[in-house]
């Protein structure tokens, strides 16, 4: 709450206001803030229009608030707006990227225990092929969405459930026993192992036109030994797995995915067992005609789930029972978010109801972070498997498009600086058009489009901060306190105090962006505040300005570019000071 705010209070306060609810009118005409009458109407046995007016003839400017009036039951408070220029525009310097980053003020205690504790599980692959063009959307949502909790002063642990165990894994294996002749990695690794993966299903599917399925069962034979411990088995496994973590590491990096705890399938798949059982016992579940243990969930209208087979054998939400029930007790946390797919959206409405019947308190503080699919333009772009595009294949293909840009506006260019760029380019163009979009709905992603420096993308995000960086280049004026001493505060113009306002915003901004757990709610105010600041940039010669008014355009300068900086790190995409 910013000292205006706090005044419109006090004045409300001391009028016996004790509620006092403040929002944001849509146009600056009816003010800076408004304070709805409605609640008031039944205490004071008044309409609200009629309190409105009232409360507009009594309440009195001050130094902060110039002007109260009162529209419908709306009472109107419009700011001084030098002062508030003054303000906004000094913390901004002051505080540089760390402005509209939340502190925690709870006193006497560590600064660990000050923070909230949030795990985020996202990508989570398989290790029997590359990471595809769904994994390249939950890593840049993954990675995004913990940024964003980060600068609320939350502590985030990213982590990863590696899906390296199964019969999907064993295929791959077994095509390589079977025609790999021992051969090492030629080609990317994780590609290489997924060649083998490719070719089974290959064969597999001749052999099903033949009216055999010799293939399916020596994989599932595989996968038995496997779980007996085999050890012949178990090296292959290593071996392969070796190769496709390595490749992963490659692609992580690529798109700046970090992780700090990796949790491995084949080390949890056994777990989850005994608390089924348990349940069991207390008649949490029950078991069906065919002796599955099952929980019962027709009230909650999710149907009846198996969770141990009649054979005793487990399934997936078996593990994830015990990973949920493991991630809280190991990390002491207060919520966990896992970043998957809308396809498994009726998993975990499942998995949570089952954990709530378990009697886990944190039950309620599991979020399931939705997304749907992304498709791009039949033709474009071939995939290796036929199905779906490799993540490493869609960055080559944006970075190529920023690449041939870059070459087209810089002929000149050395080789070297003008690929630097094109990675930064190419990876802001993906990952902004894949977070602008609100996640419960599939995206067509087009590479092109993306890639634009004008329109909703992040080059043109990217372009505006690099503009600014020039001009202050050009400026070449050192900013310090002596050039805010210097600077009368009265001198900007419309366009120039929306930009202001705009800035005085991003807290509220990245404070919503957190809470709502919505990346596009920064790409918005990111796209809005670009377009504020090129609509002032293209109306203002800042450099032939007069000197006070050069000085003040300095400041604005300097702290739009601040700002969009820091909503691009939010995001994951670098802020590059030449395009």
């Amino acid at each position: 709450m910013n000292k205006f705010q706090k005044e419109i209070i006090y004045l409300l306060n001391k009028h016996g206001i004790k509620e006092s609810i403040l929002e944001t009118p849509k146009s600056s005409d009816f003010g800076d803030y408004a304070f709805p009458c409605f609640t008031l109407s039944k205490e004071f046995k008044k309409d609200p229009k009629q309190i409105a007016n009232e409360l507009s003839n009594k309440i009195k400017p001050t130094k902060l608030i110039e002007k109260i009036h009162a529209v419908g039951p709306y009472l109107n408070f419009f700011i001084n707006k030098t002062e508030y220029s003054k303000d906004v525009l000094t913390e901004v310097f002051k505080k540089k990227h760390k402005f509209g980053m939340s502190i925690s003020t709870t006193p006497n205690s560590s600064a660990r225990n000050q923070k909230k504790r949030i795990m985020v599980e996202f990508c989570s692959p398989n290790t029997n092929k590359p990471l595809h063009l769904g994994h390249v959307r939950n890593c840049v949502i993954g990675e995004a969405v913990s940024n964003i909790l980060k600068f609320q002063n939350i502590k985030v642990i990213k982590s990863n459930l590696v899906n390296d165990r199964g019969i999907h894994i064993c295929k791959s294996m077994l095509a390589y026993q079977k025609w790999g002749n021992n051969k090492l990695p030629d080609i990317k690794p994780d590609f290489f192992v997924g060649t083998y993966y490719v070719m089974f299903s290959q064969k597999a599917e001749e052999e099903k036109k033949s009216g055999k399925d010799i293939l399916e069962k020596e994989a599932q034979l595989m996968l038995q030994k496997w779980e007996q411990g085999d050890k012949k088995i178990i090296s292959l496994w290593k071996r392969m797995n070796s190769w496709v973590y390595e490749g992963f590491n490659e692609t992580y990096k690529s798109l700046g995915a970090e992780f700090d705890r990796f949790f491995y399938e084949s080390k949890i798949y056994k777990e989850g067992k005994e608390i089924i059982l348990n349940g069991l016992k207390e008649d949490v579940f029950s078991k069906d005609e065919t002796g599955a243990i099952i929980a019962n969930l027709e009230k909650e209208k999710l149907g009846k789930k198996v969770l141990v087979r009649a054979d005793g054998t487990t399934i997936y939400i078996t593990q994830d029972i015990y990973l949920a029930k493991l991630k809280f007790e190991e990390y002491k946390l207060d919520e966990s978010i896992y970043v998957v797919g809308s396809e498994q959206n009726l998993h975990f409405q499942i998995l949570f109801k089952i954990l709530e019947k378990l009697g886990y308190k944190w039950a309620k503080n599991c979020r399931h972070l939705s997304y749907g699919m992304v498709y791009l333009p039949e033709g474009k772009m071939k995939s290796r498997e036929g199905k779906v595009i490799d993540a490493d294949d869609l960055v080559k293909e944006v970075i190529e498009l920023a690449r041939f840009e870059i070459k087209e506006r810089h002929k000149d260019l050395n080789n070297k600086e003008v690929e630097k760029r094109a990675r930064a380019i190419g990876l802001s163009a993906l990952k902004f058009y894949l977070l602008k979009t609100d996640f419960a709905k599939d995206i067509h992603y087009d590479p092109k489009e993306s890639i634009s420096f004008e329109g909703e993308t992040g080059p043109y995000v990217q372009y505006t901060y690099a503009r600014l960086s020039s001009v202050l280049r050009k400026l070449d004026e050192k900013l310090d306190k002596k050039l805010f001493g210097k600077t009368k505060f009265n001198v900007y113009d419309e366009k120039e105090k929306e930009i202001i306002r705009m800035l005085g915003e991003f807290p509220e901004i990245a404070r919503d962006a957190s809470a709502q757990l919505k990346p596009s709610i920064i790409t918005r105010y990111l796209l809005d505040l670009c377009q504020k600041t090129n609509e002032f940039y293209h109306a203002n010669p800042i450099l032939a300005a007069p000197e006070e008014l050069l000085r003040a355009r300095i400041i604005l300068v300097h702290c739009a570019r601040q700002v969009i900086g820091t909503g691009l790190n939010l995001l994951g995409i670098e802020a590059i000071e030449e395009m």
